[in-house]
């Protein structure tokens, strides 16, 4: 891990604050990251006191005057550097996401990946942003609409994905013409000192201003500090579903936008006209994948009672085949949970679906001895459950799975959309009249909906985000450019005369 540290610009103890040129120190709290993975201390990094975030918030504001002048497709081209960067430095920072988040090796080289397609992405899009035109009711004047970058972008990113959605409001931010502030999650710094260090050296042989990618590691305080800050029209954070709401309601309190991308609930349709192979592989690695820890793993299989019990045998024969260990060995399918607050969060999620009337098709529990000494290794668990129990309306961070019994479409789909979640929802079936209903304004009320895969793993050239508790925001794919930029509309009058619209007469 040392090598991997070292080539990252990695030391023992580390600025956490950086206007994208230079790092500075700053005098806040230390924070320690350790490995959920053995439970060793990786290294410590410096949060960012006020003062370093005044004058981070200070130099993107001056970064931003000389940014939005620079071409779109000049962005472009900085973002496609980044890419090459990024490719250059995929297995090293795939394996560091690993070690620091928990997460599957191939998973976290995945999430390396991810970040390079946002890049080719972006650069594409950097030549696309379009406005339209329209036509005036009144003679010798035309209409349009333009977009123009907003300013500075704050991005608060949670642990589970502790680069990726970064680079998903941070590229489309920089070929919109904004800058960013970046604030990693407390639990995974180094990811963020990591990639700041990899753009380094693309932004300095650019001419790139001071400022226009910022980092600033810390807590609570900091996220807050962002949320107040009239200086920051806009907040993009993903997180819970606790932090979103109040969140949201500091930034409109100023009258400030946010995008948020918070709790997911998602479930699985189990048809009787499904395949039920493809069903397992979807099944498993939706709900075990990351450990649990993503917004979009599957939380609920809906499974058609004629298949039912074919399908939770099935189920319950390849959990017991997951290999549970260290990350960075390939062998092993799931990792751990990131840290020991989060055991006692999935301990007390099983707690409570025992007291409510779940029964456990395979049981769950914390694994010890050799490998297992951080105390983070948790097995993976399926609970036969009723959709109306409580726990089952929350999000468990966890391998918690709970499966449920219907006997008609209409029934399955009523019981998906009946929780205060909607991220993502699939359907596994080979009936097309089931997969157009699933997908129809009577169908799923999520923002993802499939048809014959999980709920995990979403591509970027699609808008990401849900409804309802996920907040309503999109990013990455499709337009959800548009969040990060502001909206124009602009008359022209190129006649003799000053018509006013509406046909108001206005004489004097």
């Amino acid at each position: 891990m040392k090598d991997i540290l070292t080539s990252l610009g990695i030391q023992e103890t580390n600025h956490g604050t950086s206007t994208g040129v230079q790092w500075f120190g700053s005098k806040g709290q230390l924070l320690e990251s350790y490995s959920p993975v053995d439970g060793k201390l990786i290294a410590s990094v410096n949060s960012t006191d006020q003062a370093g975030y005044d004058h981070v918030v200070n130099t993107a504001q001056q970064a931003f005057l000389t940014w939005r002048t620079f071409p779109a497709p000049k962005r472009g081209d900085i973002v496609r550097q980044v890419g090459d960067e990024l490719r250059r430095n995929k297995e090293m920072l795939g394996k560091l996401v690993s070690y620091e988040m928990g997460k599957s090796l191939q998973e976290g080289y995945g999430e390396v990946q991810e970040m390079i397609d946002v890049c080719d992405f972006a650069v594409g899009l950097s030549r696309q942003l379009y406005g339209l035109t329209m036509h005036s009711e009144r003679p010798g004047h035309r209409m349009y609409e333009q977009w123009h970058p907003m300013g500075i972008v704050g991005i608060i990113s949670a642990f589970n994905f502790p680069v990726a959605v970064w680079s998903w409001n941070s590229l489309l931010s920089w070929i919109c013409g904004n800058v960013c502030i970046w604030k990693p999650s407390e639990k995974t710094p180094l990811c963020g000192i990591a990639c700041q260090n990899i753009i380094q050296t693309v932004l300095k042989n650019n001419n790139v201003p001071e400022g226009v990618c910022c980092l600033i590691q810390g807590g609570r305080e900091v996220g807050e500090w962002m949320a107040k800050d009239t200086r920051i029209p806009l907040v993009s954070a993903t997180g819970s579903t606790r932090m979103g709401k109040e969140l949201a309601g500091t930034v409109a309190a100023r009258l400030g936008r946010s995008l948020l991308e918070l709790g997911g609930n998602n479930a699985i349709i189990i048809s009787e006209h499904a395949d039920l192979e493809m069903s397992l592989v979807g099944a498993i690695f939706g709900a075990v994948g990351t450990a649990g820890q993503r917004c979009t793993s599957t939380r609920r299989l809906i499974i058609h009672e004629s298949v039912y019990d074919a399908f939770t045998q099935k189920l319950a024969k390849a959990y017991n085949q997951l290999k549970i260990g260290d990350p960075l060995d390939a062998k092993n399918h799931i990792g751990p949970l990131i840290d020991k607050d989060a055991v006692k969060m999935y301990l007390a999620s099983i707690e409570q679906c025992e007291k409510q009337g779940g029964s456990f098709l395979v049981e769950g529990g914390v694994l010890e001895g050799k490998g297992f000494e951080s105390g983070c290794y948790v097995k993976p668990c399926i609970a036969e459950v009723k959709n109306d129990l409580p726990i089952v309306q929350h999000e468990t961070f966890a391998p918690v799975l709970y499966l449920i019994k219907y006997k008609k479409l209409e029934e399955a789909i009523a019981i998906q959309n009946n929780v205060p979640q909607g991220l993502s929802s699939a359907i596994m079936t080979l009936n097309l009249r089931e997969a157009e209903q699933f997908l129809s304004f009577a169908g799923s009320d999520c923002g993802i909906a499939n048809v014959n895969i999980g709920t995990s793993g979403a591509e970027i050239g699609g808008a990401f985000g849900g409804e309802k508790e996920t907040g309503g925001g999109r990013e990455s794919g499709s337009d959800a450019w548009k969040a990060y930029m502001r909206r124009q509309t602009n008359t022209i009058n190129f006649s003799t005369q000053l018509p006013l619209a509406q046909g108001i007469k206005f004489d004097f």
